[in-house]
């Protein structure tokens, strides 16, 4: 005998398993939940901003009065009074007719998370390559590494993805033989960092990839979530061909509903139907019924408004507490809508190896290594703002600024810990790429 397994059916496993890994956000949920923890780990609306009553009425409603169709099996590419609700919500991102934009090519999805694996499973092989952000969603490399693509990571800054940065991925890409099927970006308050693609770096990454052949996908669960004045028009309001437009209901109404969709080019949104009940058959009814209900009878404008301000005040409250607490040599984003704030620890702080002593101080967040494909980023973190209330933010602040200061001074008694193999991103990020001076 030449070893031990604790899992009987490692023989047995297709190819594609072998890569893949737990998501360091969802092995965080078990401790993060404690009420004793602070947690600025996640990514949860305040579910609590919603008039529960009413939208508890309509649920009931649902059920007892139209329970013989919300209950029942239901069509693959979703029902079409929801398809055309959606595209009334796309149409206030600039997203509408005029752009091509119809219910006919529109595919409800189980949630953002299904939109992506549907994306993966029609233009992903083995060994293709993915260009995104660097950092970029901890979702879509799961989605990635599952289709055994390998992701290439573009430098971002301030001002969200370098185009210069992508042209020269590109390139790299094309002398080493390896096939780009498409670019991924969050380019609207950017899941983990909230930076946001400026308007001239849209059109600018927009001409490189219809140059190079590339289709895009553009993920936007955030873009109505913007704390100050309208966020830049969404790449799918500027392009018809070749952008794949992806978004949920989990931000913006109610994450435990799984509702999202693609907006997809006429000629891909059979496949993507196809491949969608080769997975689940289809949606469920119920909760299509329950979104669809909820933005044909209730204030749901009105409630994004409520949704931005209760962000905004807490999106404050972690810049405020941030700016008084965290030692010197800490950096961090300033979000202009979103979720998140993305954090640069001072020189010689390991965000993963920190871990487990932030949890013993009662207080947790993601390493910024979860967001990056090469499991670089020891040197970030993310910070969530949307769940806690303003006095839990700063007393989680407080916590893990004591972790940091106690870091800190170990290091400077036992000698401080480089993080080789990386350089400092302009954004405020450790982030590995070429060198474009």
């Amino acid at each position: 005998m030449t070893g031990t397994t604790l899992d009987d059916y490692t023989d047995r496993y297709a190819r594609r398993v072998r890569g893949m890994t737990a998501s360091e956000i969802r092995a965080l949920f078990a401790v993060a939940s404690r009420p004793e923890v602070v947690s600025l780990a996640g990514g949860a609306p305040y579910i609590a901003a919603l008039p529960l009553d009413a939208v508890g009425e309509m649920l009931g409603r649902l059920g007892a009065e139209h329970g013989t169709t919300t209950l029942q099996y239901g069509i693959g590419q979703g029902t079409p009074e929801l398809r055309e609700r959606i595209c009334e919500v796309m149409a206030l991102s600039g997203i509408d007719a005029a752009c091509g934009a119809s219910p006919e090519d529109v595919v409800v999805t189980v949630g953002g998370q299904q939109a992506l694996d549907l994306v993966a499973r029609l233009f992903l092989d083995p060994g293709d390559v993915v260009l995104a952000e660097g950092p970029t969603y901890v979702g879509a490399l799961g989605v990635f590494q599952a289709a055994q693509a390998q992701v290439v990571h573009v430098p971002m800054d301030d001002d969200g993805l370098i185009p210069e940065a992508l042209e020269v991925a590109i390139a790299e890409q094309a002398r080493a033989g390896r096939r780009v099927k498409f670019l991924y970006t969050i380019p609207t308050y950017q899941n983990p960092t909230g930076v946001t693609l400026t308007e001239e770096r849209r059109e600018r990454v927009l001409d490189i990839c219809e140059r190079a052949g590339l289709l895009v996908v553009e993920d936007d669960p955030y873009g109505q979530l913007g704390f100050e004045g309208e966020a830049p028009a969404p790449l799918r309001a500027r392009r018809r061909d070749g952008v794949f437009y992806l978004s949920t209901f989990s931000k913006t109404f109610a994450p435990g509903l799984r509702v999202g969709w693609i907006l997809a080019p006429h000629a891909v949104r059979d496949k993507l139907v196809i491949a969608s009940e080769a997975q689940i058959l289809c949606p469920s009814g119920y909760a299509q019924a329950a979104v669809t209900t909820y933005l044909s009878t209730m204030p749901w404008r009105e409630q994004l408004k409520v949704y931005r301000e209760v962000y905004r005040e807490r999106r404050d409250a972690m810049l405020t507490a941030l700016e008084d607490l965290m030692p010197e040599g800490t950096t961090w984003t300033n979000p202009g809508g979103g979720l998140f704030v993305w954090a640069t620890l001072p020189d010689g702080l390991d965000s993963k190896a920190m871990m487990p002593r932030a949890i013993a101080a009662r207080v947790a967040y993601v390493p910024g290594t979860g967001f990056y494909a090469d499991g670089t980023g020891s040197g970030n973190m993310r910070l969530n703002f949307s769940f806690p209330s303003p006095e839990r933010i700063r007393e989680g602040v407080r916590r893990l600024a004591g972790v940091m200061e106690q870091d800190i001074a170990m290091r400077k008694v036992f000698g401080a810990v480089g993080r080789p193999g990386v350089r400092r991103g302009q954004a405020g990020s450790d982030t590995p790429g070429p060198d474009l001076a």
